[in-house]
């Protein structure tokens, strides 16, 4: 810069500055060991000094202890969707050995509901056979053979769907084996305490017994062959860590109910008419 240039006043070299007017007392600059930081554009001349910081000491006070808002979390229930849509995006309904296992769980009580209402308004196959017990044991053998078919079809949809991983451990394949152990025990107990033309629709066939009967497992709960049958393929679901097994043990548990629904007043009726017969003897 030359010589015979003249100098602005540093007042005059800053650019102009808007701020709001302050009262006397504030407008003068107050000394501080360390130097303010610089104002925001557009905002106050001077800027607030700021707050310390929660358990620091102040020369001026105590430490400021800043209070937590008191806020009351309901937990809400919800459904995790996310893992039911991860969880039957393994099963492929539409697969043949799928639909064809759907078919042969439902085939069954329908089967043998059909054959033995028909059998207790005909007695045509009594007829067929010479007697009633030796047809309640040719329909019985029928329908051991048709839950044959029932448990390879079943067996044959989860191997040809896909495992979920998370359940393909030790754990989960020793809890299946429990419940598959659990399931046995009642369909054993169960044709015990029955024998076979009880545990088969003898009654539908004019075979009763004197007395129901109580003893384990109906002791416990009702219709346990069907419950324990249910507990079976669940558990032979877990310990394959299927899906599709899963699955179709919810469609023997339906088809199971149904069932039920159909069969248990069917047979107090026919329990009903025997009590009438002896006492009007």
């Amino acid at each position: 810069m030359g010589a015979g240039t003249a100098r602005l006043s540093p007042a005059a070299a800053e650019p102009t500055r808007f701020s709001l007017p302050l009262p006397p007392d504030q407008g003068r600059p107050t000394p501080s060991r360390s130097p303010a930081p610089a104002a925001a554009p557009g905002g106050p001349s001077r800027p607030l000094p700021p707050l310390p910081r929660a358990g620091s000491q102040s020369s001026r006070g105590p430490a400021l202890v800043r209070p937590r808002p008191h806020t009351v979390t309901h937990p809400r229930p919800e459904v995790d969707v996310a893992a039911m849509v991860r969880l039957f995006g393994y099963v492929d309904v539409t697969d043949t050995g799928f639909i064809v296992a759907v078919l042969s769980i439902a085939f069954n009580p329908f089967f043998w509901n059909v054959v033995a209402r028909w059998e207790h308004k005909t007695r045509a196959l009594s007829q067929t056979f010479g007697s009633p017990r030796a047809a309640c044991y040719c329909l019985g053998a029928v329908i051991l053979l048709l839950n044959c078919v029932r448990s390879h079809c079943f067996t044959e949809a989860m191997k040809s769907q896909p495992k979920l991983e998370g359940w393909d451990c030790h754990w989960t394949y020793y809890s299946g084996l429990a419940i598959s152990a659990v399931g046995t025990l009642f369909v054993t107990s169960s044709f015990l305490a029955l024998g076979f033309t009880g545990t088969f629709l003898g009654d539908y066939f004019g075979i009763l017994m004197e007395e129901k009967v109580t003893s384990f497992p109906f002791s416990i709960l009702d219709n346990p062959m069907y419950w324990g049958s249910t507990a079976i393929y669940l558990g032979w679901s877990l310990m394959h860590a299927s899906p599709a097994g899963l699955l179709l043990t919810a469609v023997v548990a339906i088809s199971y109910t149904i069932a039920v629904l159909y069969e248990g007043p069917f047979t107090e009726e026919i329990y009903r008419r025997k009590q009438k017969g002896v006492k009007s003897k």
